[in-house]
């Protein structure tokens, strides 16, 4: 096997997303990953902690990445637009890899049990941006309920941008989804 081609990480990855269209996630296996991947099983293991992380693993990243928008936001921006702020700074890691997100989202389509972890990891994220205002000041409710519609705003954007053509921009998808909401609380 050739362990010492580049790019291990993303030769695993799009293995397994292969194979999880392929022939479901329960039934890949991670030697089968790591063959598919012209890589060894321990080599998997060095990047991954299980099959599973292979759809999750950036999720730490990602909270960071909220975090830090949130943090970086100016002192007289509103709950809501730090939220905007940390939503639009992740743009750029979904809108590089859309063709492995689109794989990614229709293997957890297919399996209740990664929709069950996908929630969880939106919980989590959720929670991060939360305490990253609160850390602002933003007292509760107002934290909670800005991180839960930002998440609720993003979620629609991306549900539309992974099931969209590939042209679609994601920034503009969250800027109007944020947008009708907006327009939702205002009562027009």
């Amino acid at each position: 096997m050739s362990r010492w081609e580049p790019n291990a990480r993303g030769r695993l990855e799009q293995a397994a997303l292969d194979l999880y269209q392929e022939r479901g996630f329960e039934q890949t296996m991670v030697t089968e990953i790591a063959e598919r991947a012209g890589l060894t099983e321990r080599t998997f293991f060095r990047y991954f902690a299980d099959k599973r992380e292979v759809l999750f693993g950036g999720q730490d990243m990602l909270r960071n990445i909220y975090v830090s928008a949130i943090e970086a936001a100016p002192a007289s921006t509103t709950p809501l637009d730090a939220v905007a702020a940390a939503l639009q700074a992740v743009v750029p890691v979904f809108q590089e890899r859309h063709k492995l997100v689109r794989q990614r989202q229709a293997v957890i389509t297919a399996n209740p049990g990664l929709q069950e972890r996908e929630l969880l990891k939106g919980a989590l994220l959720t929670s991060a941006m939360t305490e990253a205002l609160r850390r602002r000041g933003v007292t509760d409710p107002a934290a909670s309920l800005a991180a839960e519609v930002g998440v609720i705003a993003f979620k629609t954007a991306y549900n539309r941008w992974v099931s969209g053509p590939d042209e679609q921009d994601l920034s503009r998808l969250i800027r109007e989804s944020l947008d009708q909401l907006k327009d939702v609380v205002a009562g027009t």
